[in-house]
Formats: structure tokens, sequence, C-alpha cells
């Protein structure tokens, strides 16, 4: 329980971090706002790119809790004592966290290769 209640505060203060990520830059690709965003000293970015950024963002979040997940196992197994149960169970988060964080580094590098080509293809 106490887990959960540690990821949703994690995840609400990451939240409240993307939104501060949102308005310093301007979406206005095909608005015909480009100059007064530059002139506002945004920076302009095509949807797409957006869009990716908040995905790194996302995935690097996610990666970090992970990270957590394996440490949390690690503790589990080290503080056992003999008890196969709990080394079972520390062998189950850490295969779990595992399988987890290839699927966020893969998700990560798959994100990258469309930005890219989506940067690309706008001129961005």
């Amino acid at each position: 329980m106490k887990i959960i209640k540690l990821f949703v505060t994690i995840l609400l203060i990451a939240s409240i971090s993307l939104i501060n990520l949102v308005p310093y830059s301007a979406l206005a690709v095909e608005t015909g706002l480009e100059e007064s965003a530059k002139r506002a000293g945004l920076e302009v970015q095509s949807p797409g790119v957006a869009i990716g950024v908040i995905l790194y963002f996302i995935l690097g979040f996610l990666g970090v809790i992970l990270l957590i997940v394996i440490i949390y196992a690690g503790f589990l197994w080290m503080t056992a004592g003999g008890d196969e149960e709990q080394v079972r169970k520390a062998k189950a988060w850490i295969l779990n966290g595992l399988i987890g964080l290839v699927i966020t580094i893969l998700a990560y590098a798959i994100t990258n290769y469309v930005v890219e080509r989506v940067a690309i293809a706008t001129g961005a």
C-alpha cells in the first residue's frame, strides 16, 4: 500500500513538472504565429517534436521507477535471512523490473527514431 501511495505521489509531482515544460515552446507551426512566438522568446516546435519531448520525459521517469523497483527487490533479497518465500518474491520483483526496463528502453529507442524522422520531415 505504501508503494502505491509513493508511486501516485511521484506521478503527481512528475505531472506538475511536465505541465511546466509546455509553456517554453510554441506549437505554432502551421498557424502563422511563428514570428510572434520568436519575438516572445519561445522555441517554435512542431506538434510531433513536442509530443516526443513529453514522451522522453515519461520514459525517463519510468526508467527511474524501474530502477527503484530493482533496488527494492535487492533489499528484499538481502534481508530475506533464509526465508525462501521472501527470496522468491524478490526474484519475481527483479524479473518484472528487468522486463519493464527492457520494454522502456525499446520504447525510448522507437520514440527517438520516430521523433527524429518527424523532425526531419517537418524541418524542425
